[in-house]
Order: C-alpha cells, then structure tokens, then sequence
C-alpha cells in the first residue's frame, strides 16, 4: 500500500514571484548575441536590450512613474515599442498599447478611462495628440518618439524625445518584486457597440501565457512554428492583444 507525504515548504523558501522580467533571463541567459532590428536603422542584441529596458525604466521614474500609474504608447511596431512592453510593467506601471487605428475621440475616452499619467507619442500622431490634448484629465507628461532627426515637438509638458532621455540614463536598475497579480497591461477592444471596452493583464496571466505558447509553437517537431532559430517579423500590431503575445515569447 503507497502512502503518500505532505511536504512541508521551508521557511526560508523563496516565493517566486512569475513576473514579466523572469522572460528576460532565458535570453539575456542563452541568446546575448542574437540581433533585433528595426527597418534599416537599428539593430540591437539581447544584451543591448536589457540595457536600453533599464534606461527607459529610469527615464521613466525619473519622470514621476510610479507602480501602479498607467504610462500609454502610441507608435508603430518597434524596438521601442518592446523596451516599453516589458520596462513599463517590470517598474510596476501598466503599460496602455493605444490602438492607434481608433477614431480621435475613441482614442480620447481610451486615455481618460485608463487614467494615463505620461504617454509616449510617435511623431506621426503628434497631429492626433494635440487635437485631444486639452480634454485629456489624467495626463501630466508626454516623451517623443521619432525616426527622424528632430528632436523637439509641439507635445504638452514634454519630457524630451526618447533617444536623447535613454543615452543620458543609466544602464542599471533594480527591477523589484511584487505580487504577481499587479497589473502589467491593457487594452481597449474594438467592433463593439459604445465606447471601446478595456481589458487588462496581470503579470502572471503574461507569463503563463508566453510560456504555454512558447510551448504550443516550439515543442511539436512536425509542425514547429518558432524555435530559437527563426526570425520573426511582426506583422500584428504591437497594440493588438501584445501582437497575439509574441513579443514575450
């Protein structure tokens, strides 16, 4: 007859939390040299990264954020775009991915209801922005984000343009712990009846997400979809459902 055991967890036993900067390990761990780029203008390593995610987690405290506020993103698909999927929540913000596609005033009630305090504006929705800024209620502070070599715009209590604000921040910070519930994202769903609808993530949900379909797509040989090998190009939006999860795997 088997009998069974309960164990009792030491004392000391570390809780650990499964939180959205445990994803960057396995990379920083097994792929520091394997390259991001961006259209034909930058190319970063893993190791580069994890840098530039620590300027921008600076930058961003530097500027006021803290755990818990909401920090928006309007831009196209970038390298950008990921340091601000993953410094964002890693503070213990929300990072907000606007749809960018939304009419003016959808965009509007989107930062209202999600109660931004800073949004970062791509240069090509500086027109956008400033046609809603002055019935936003929540917002304080806003950080440019270019391709191009102007480094200075029209945008309502700027920060400065992100480039610049990143070279002048230092490439450590300690990310903490926190309850692996928190909040780390939303969104705003669309093709509904009324206003968009909003959606959040916790940390945890991420996490088990990214590894369930890390799993799903690069553990089947037959039908493999992505393994450490490929290249992958994001054709969803990076404010789309996080690019269906992608950007974390």
């Amino acid at each position: 007859m088997l009998q069974t055991r309960l164990l009792k967890p030491a004392d000391d036993a570390y809780a650990y939390p499964l939180l959205i900067k445990r994803l960057l390990m396995s990379a920083s761990r097994y792929e520091k040299t394997r390259e991001i780029v961006y259209r034909d203008q930058v190319r970063l390593t893993y190791a580069q990264l994890n840098q530039r995610i620590a300027q921008l987690a600076n930058v961003l405290s530097e500027a006021g954020v803290k755990a818990g506020d909401t920090v928006a993103v309007m831009d196209w698909d970038s390298h950008r775009y990921l340091e601000c999927m993953f410094a964002i929540p890693m503070i213990g913000a929300v990072v907000h991915t606007i749809n960018v596609r939304l009419s003016p005033d959808q965009i509007l009630y989107t930062i209202n209801h999600a109660e931004d305090r800073l949004v970062l504006v791509n240069s090509d929705f500086i027109e956008l922005y400033q046609s809603i800024a002055g019935q936003l209620t929540t917002v304080e502070r806003t950080v440019l984000l270019t391709d191009g070599a102007d480094t200075q715009a029209a945008l309502p209590n700027l920060v400065g343009e992100y480039e610049q604000l990143l070279a002048g921040a230092s490439t450590q910070y300690d990310f903490p712990d926190f309850d692996e519930h928190s909040v780390a994202t939303t969104f705003y769903t669309t093709g509904t009846t009324g206003n968009p609808k909003g959606v959040y993530f916790t940390h945890r949900q991420l996490v088990l997400h990214t590894l369930a379909e890390a799993s799903v797509m690069g553990s089947i040989d037959s039908v493999r979809l992505l393994g450490s090998d490929d290249v992958y190009m994001p054709i969803t939006p990076m404010f789309h459902v996080h690019a269906w999860g992608i950007p974390y795997v």
